[in-house]
């Protein structure tokens, strides 16, 4: 299957869930939610193409795309790896975990790889103080990390797409 008929089937599923839920009061967010399954993002042509066929003002889209923290702009990679930087993991290290991911991945937080495989996010708490410095690869949780866990971490992870 070529990839124009790949987005054209992408926005034909789009399509029929605008026109299930567009009159619909409360609507506009399980069209999003459909938007950023079917695309992995509600990025501005996505946000854009909705308000034109909801009527629904584009500012009001990304209003709700920018509020909700399920919605991301930019294509997200297959894995999120979340390190974190709460004040335990902070001080036990986890700059250093990220300066490692950084190198590894070649980018800062916020961004994905060209490949398309990682996605690298801080975040404040996880919940794992006790296994401080830690980080989620999805759901999977590593704990009491070193700098050098982490490319035997990518490693296993790239093997395995």
């Amino acid at each position: 299957m070529s990839s124009v008929s790949s987005v054209r089937e992408q926005y034909q599923q789009l399509d029929s869930i605008i026109e299930q839920w567009k009159d619909q009061p409360g609507g506009l967010l399980p069209i999003m939610q459909h938007t950023q399954v079917i695309f992995g993002c509600v990025d501005e042509k996505l946000q854009q193409y909705i308000a034109e066929k909801t009527d629904i003002p584009v500012a009001t889209i990304y209003g709700v795309s920018t509020f909700y923290s399920q919605f991301t702009l930019k294509p997200r990679g297959k894995n999120t790896i979340s390190v974190c930087t709460g004040t335990a993991c902070y001080v036990r290290g986890a700059q250093h975990i990220m300066d490692e991911l950084n190198k590894l991945l070649g980018v800062e937080v916020g961004h994905t790889t060209k490949d398309g495989l990682f996605t690298l996010e801080a975040t404040r708490c996880i919940g794992c103080c006790g296994l401080a410095p830690a980080m989620m690869v999805n759901d999977q949780v590593f704990g009491r990390l070193k700098s050098s866990d982490i490319a035997d971490i990518i490693s296993n992870l790239r093997e395995s797409h």
